[in-house]
């Protein structure tokens, strides 16, 4: 009896869909770190939220918008999944034998308010799907052609969106976040030129190795 094929999907897709789905989880963890590059001071998470960038944005060049709005969407679910999980576990009881400084470690870093929350989904949201928009507009306008640029220009303006949402939501009327605002944003675009153009031309000839494919 033949047995029905099973779904196939190009290796490279399959992989960035995983690497995508960890680096939602990884980065609201590391943004608890402030690191000093130069003058500059950023959230540690910004690492994260460039390689979702250079993801989606790959994944758009290779296999078009509509494939990496479905990356984005469902990038929803280990997102909510990691969150709904992290509240069960602060609410549940310490084992006896825990070292109260690692409880206490623990609640700080992983404990979080209802804004902070809120704001980081729809800054995620927001922000990615605005990017793979702009990619996409661009890749339409040049033919193809200056894919670091374009890799560029969406992710600066996606990561301007998503500073300003996520800091608005979260901390609006709790301290004031002009200063703030403006020094994450300057942050955050400088680390857009510099990171996202040379990562994403590895993240496609990383794909086209291992899907046997060639730049068209």
């Amino acid at each position: 009896m033949d047995t029905p094929n099973a779904l196939s999907i190009p290796r490279s897709l399959f992989l960035f869909a995983i690497f995508y789905g960890g680096m939602v989880c990884i980065a609201g963890v590391l943004g608890n770190k402030q690191v000093a590059l130069g003058p500059l001071a950023v959230e540690s998470g910004i690492f994260a939220f460039l390689l979702l960038v250079v993801t989606s944005s790959s994944v758009a060049e290779l296999f078009g918008r509509e494939a990496a709005n479905r990356l984005v969407l469902w990038g929803f679910v280990p997102l909510l999944v990691s969150i709904g999980l992290t509240e069960i576990v602060l609410h549940l009881p310490a084992a006896k034998g825990m070292q109260p400084e690692r409880l206490a470690a623990f609640g700080t870093i992983m404990g979080s308010t209802f804004r902070i929350w809120i704001g980081g989904i729809v800054a995620y949201g927001t922000s990615q799907m605005l990017n793979v928009l702009i990619f996409s507009r661009l890749k339409k306008s040049e033919g193809g052609r200056m894919l670091w640029l374009r890799a560029g220009i969406a992710s600066m303006l996606s990561q301007i969106v998503d500073t300003l949402l996520f800091i608005t939501i979260a901390f609006y009327g709790v301290f004031p976040i002009g200063q703030l605002l403006l020094g994450q944003m300057l942050a955050k675009v400088v680390l857009s030129a510099v990171m996202v153009p040379p990562l994403i031309y590895l993240f496609v000839a990383l794909a086209r190795r291992l899907d046997g494919t060639k730049a068209a």
